[in-house]
């Protein structure tokens, strides 16, 4: 455990210390600066809880489970000859062992205790084949929590189902969340090295995940020199055969050797698993990249909070300082200005509305397009079960069915997902670009009226279609029910039977697609909704936070002089003495941002 504690890097102190600082000189200032003391405390709490999301993908029999639990240092997982259920486990750090179980009908079961075997038994109800057949008890996914020095690290363990042991939907949904991770590892191992499966797999892997790497399990069964060519192996199929290119990272590993070293406590087995040098190389560089990528992305944000905090204090100095009249007639200038900008925020809040709707129009448009696509598809499937089944073929169009509607809505949702995000994307873009123009409008007339210097806002934020953070579970309907015939049918000559065979088939058939393109279109509309409320939130905020910052603080200095505050010099000192500091304290944060080139 020690090797392994040891192998944990250092978070970013010097980030975290820079909010501190810059939070305790605004509680400081008191509770005027408040939102600005929320917003560093915000970004402050997102650097503190960075987390990295690592998939572990393989064909059953690989090891995975074990896997998992040679990285955490104890049997965690269940592992077992038989496949287990195809229920993602999420594994991430907790002071003590738990375990959530959710359902699909939104229901949880919990546990909680130190029995590591505990643990184990309990896990197994839900997602192994031998307590949770076929997944009966409809988990959509569990997740772990451990005190694991990889996992308090940052990581979190992604356990999804094995290929090659589970229906091809599982494949799909799979393939639909690796996006959603920062990195995936493959596992593979000696018996046999590469198969057809995991090639065709890693075809479809590789763009859908930023970092891939390997490890290649059961090396203990190996000879040094065995290990070298089939290494050799591996690399050149999959750069041939699965299209991988550039850098192929690939560790040999004995998950088996590393539990049998952590429970004799002997570093030399543990040393020898190989699994010290996977956690290495996860804690040093992927992690390290995401670190330094949101530190860039959280010390820009916090640039631009300060930048307008010290235009803010410098909008009060100038207004505390300057005659009164001029200061008059400047915040009339000003309030002009304003005034044009809220015209111009409700025009495109109006016209973001008829986005929205077209949105929703060509939601409806391929919501039909998939009806006619999927009554295409599901009536070959039948029709080719009726060919080879001639007798007796409600039980082969019920299995058929079970396993091809899945696997084409999967499939639809994937590409369905993928093309309204592009799409959203590009419409959003515009009105984006114009609510910076309006805020630079803004900034820039604050600055020329009252003669400070003017700088530009650092971060842009993405918006993006709007997308749960985990695993998707969709609940498909695959009933097929297929009434039996009657009496009078059997006796009818079997073109005629078979015709209302057919028609009876075609009105389940239309009953299922209705029930599946609603699913997926309901999932979709909700998308966009929450996407287009979440954006025209996030805009009008900026440009409330810009106002707030420039004409709010004009029109507070301007009150003071009006009511002849006595406090004026004193006030002007203290303002102009923060505004050093916290200067300073943006020219810290903007040393951050030169890191890399975001």
């Amino acid at each position: 455990m020690r090797q392994q504690e040891e192998l944990v890097p250092k978070k970013a102190k010097d980030l975290s210390v820079l909010f501190e600082e810059a939070i305790k000189e605004l509680e400081a200032l008191g509770s005027e600066f408040e939102n600005e003391r929320k917003a560093l405390s915000n970004l402050k709490e997102r650097l503190l809880q960075e987390r990295f999301h690592l998939a572990v993908l393989g064909q059953f029999k690989r090891g995975k489970s074990t896997f998992i639990n040679a990285l955490l240092g104890e049997e965690i997982l269940p592992t077992a000859v038989l496949p287990l259920t195809a229920v993602p486990t999420f594994v991430l750090f907790g002071p003590r062992a738990r375990v959530r179980v959710l359902f699909e009908e939104g229901k949880e079961e919990t546990w909680e205790g130190e029995d590591p075997e505990e643990l184990l038994r309990f896990l197994s109800q839900f997602v192994t084949e031998a307590r949770n057949p076929e997944n009966t008890r409809s988990v959509s996914q569990v997740e772990v929590s451990y005190p694991s020095p990889l996992l308090e690290a940052g990581v979190v363990l992604i356990d999804t189902p094995g290929i090659g042991s589970t229906l091809r939907h599982n494949t799909e949904a799979t393939l639909n969340f690796l996006p959603q991770c920062d990195a995936a590892v493959f596992l593979l191992s000696t018996d046999p090295p590469v198969t057809e499966a995991e090639v065709e797999f890693l075809q479809s892997v590789r763009s859908k995940v930023a970092h891939l790497f390997f490890v290649l399990n059961k090396v203990d069964y190996l000879k040094e020199e065995e290990v070298t060519s089939l290494f050799s192996f591996i690399k050149d199929v999959l750069r041939k055969e699965a299209g991988i290119e550039g850098e192929l990272p690939i560790f040999p590993v004995s998950a088996r050797l590393a539990l049998e070293g952590k429970k004799k406590n002997d570093p030399d087995l543990l040393h020898r698993s190989g699994i010290p040098k996977v956690v290495q190389y996860l804690l040093t560089f992927l992690a390290q990249e995401k670190r330094d990528t949101l530190q860039v992305a959280l010390a820009k944000k916090a640039v631009d909070v300060l930048d307008n905090l010290v235009m803010h204090l410098r909008l009060v100095l100038r207004s505390l300082e300057m005659p009164l009249r001029d200061l008059d007639e400047r915040l009339r200038i000003f309030t002009e200005k304003i005034r044009e900008a809220e015209r111009q925020r409700v025009q495109l809040g109006d016209l973001l509305s008829g986005e929205r709707k077209r949105m929703v129009a060509l939601l409806e448009e391929q919501a039909e397009h998939l009806r006619q696509k999927a009554r295409t598809h599901l009536f070959t499937v039948v029709e080719q079960c009726l060919a080879t089944q001639h007798t007796h073929p409600e039980e082969a169009i019920r299995t058929t069915l079970a396993e091809a509607i899945p696997a084409f809505f999967e499939r639809e949702l994937s590409e369905i997902a993928s093309a309204f995000a592009k799409r959203v994307a590009e419409v959003l873009e515009p009105y984006e670009q114009k609510v910076q123009e309006l805020v630079e409008t803004v900034r820039r007339t604050a600055s020329e009226l009252f003669d400070i210097p003017y700088t530009s806002p650092k971060s842009s934020e993405t918006f993006a279609m709007y997308r749960r953070p985990y695993w998707i579970t969709h609940k498909w309907y695959t009933h097929f029910s297929f009434l039996p015939e009657g009496v009078l049918s059997a006796l009818l000559p079997a073109k005629v039977r078979q015709a209302k065979i057919v028609r009876r088939i075609q009105q389940e058939i239309e009953e299922l697609v209705t029930s599946n393109v609603e699913n997926l279109r309901w999932a979709t509309l909700q998308n966009l909704n929450q996407t287009f409320h979440q954006f025209s939130e996030a805009l009008e905020e900026q440009l409330e936070k810009t106002i707030a910052a420039t004409y709010g603080a004009i029109e507070k200095a301007h009150l003071r002089r009006v009511e002849k505050s006595q406090n004026l010099q004193a006030e002007i000192a203290s303002l102009s003495a923060a505004s050093r500091v916290f200067t300073e304290l943006q020219a810290e944060f903007a040393s951050f941002t030169q890191y890399r080139n975001l």
